[in-house]
C-alpha cells in the first residue's frame, strides 16, 4: 500500500458519502415533486455540487505523488472532504415538507455551500501554481501534468463563482449555476478529444 492509498482510501470513503448525499437529496426531492415547488436553483446546485467533487476527486489523483502519508496530510483531507460533506447536507432540505419553497430553502444555504466550493477552489489553483512554480513532477511523468492543467482551468469559471457568490438574484443564479455546468460538460468533453 502506497502512501496515496492510504491517504486516498479517507478520501474516498467520505468523498463518496458526500456524492451520497446529493444523490439522496435528489432522490427526496423527485419523491415530493407535487408536494412543493423545487423550481431551477437547488436541483442546478446540486448538480454543480455533483460535478465539483467529481473535478476534486480527478484533482487529488493528479497529485497522488504529492501525497505524504501522515496525521497532517489526513488531517487536511479530512477538512477538505469533510467540509464538502456538510455542505452537501446544506442543498437539500433534511424534511422537504418543512419546505413547500425550495428556492427560499436555497437563498438561506447558497452561500454557505458556494463559500466552501469558492475556498477549496482557490486552494486548489494555489496548489497547482505552486507545484508550477516549484517545478514539481507529478506522479508517473508528463502525462500526470494534465492535472495542473485540470486545476488550472478553474482560474476560468472563477469569475463566474464570485458572481454566483455574490449576486443575491435568482435569474441570475439560475443563469450562472446553468453556465457552470455546461462549461463543466464542454470541458470534459474536450478534455478526452
Amino acid at each position: 500500500m502506497t502512501a496515496f492509498d492510504l491517504v486516498f482510501t479517507l478520501f474516498g470513503l467520505v468523498l463518496g458519502l458526500a456524492v451520497t448525499e446529493v444523490l439522496s437529496g435528489f432522490a427526496r426531492v423527485l419523491k415530493m415533486r407535487r408536494k412543493a415547488h423545487i423550481g431551477w436553483l437547488t436541483p442546478l446546485l446540486g448538480i454543480f455540487v455533483l460535478l465539483d467533487l467529481t473535478t476534486f476527486w480527478l484533482t487529488a489523483w493528479h497529485f497522488r505523488g504529492l501525497v505524504p502519508a501522515n496525521r497532517l496530510m489526513l488531517l487536511v483531507v479530512l477538512v477538505f472532504v469533510g467540509g464538502y460533506y456538510l455542505v452537501a447536507t446544506l442543498i437539500f432540505p433534511d424534511d422537504p415538507e418543512e419546505w413547500p419553497d425550495f428556492d427560499l430553502y436555497y437563498d438561506q444555504h447558497n452561500r454557505a455551500v458556494l463559500g466552501f466550493i469558492l475556498a477549496t477552489q482557490l486552494a486548489l489553483i494555489g496548489l497547482a501554481i505552486g507545484v508550477v512554480f516549484a517545478g514539481i513532477k507529478l506522479a508517473a511523468g508528463p502525462a500526470d501534468q494534465g492535472g495542473i492543467l485540470v486545476t488550472l482551468a478553474g482560474l476560468l469559471p472563477l469569475p463566474l463563482m464570485v458572481a454566483l457568490f455574490l449576486f443575491k438574484s435568482r435569474r441570475v443564479n439560475v443563469i450562472l449555476l446553468a453556465t457552470l455546468i455546461c462549461l463543466w460538460v464542454l470541458g470534459a468533453v474536450a478534455s478526452v478529444l
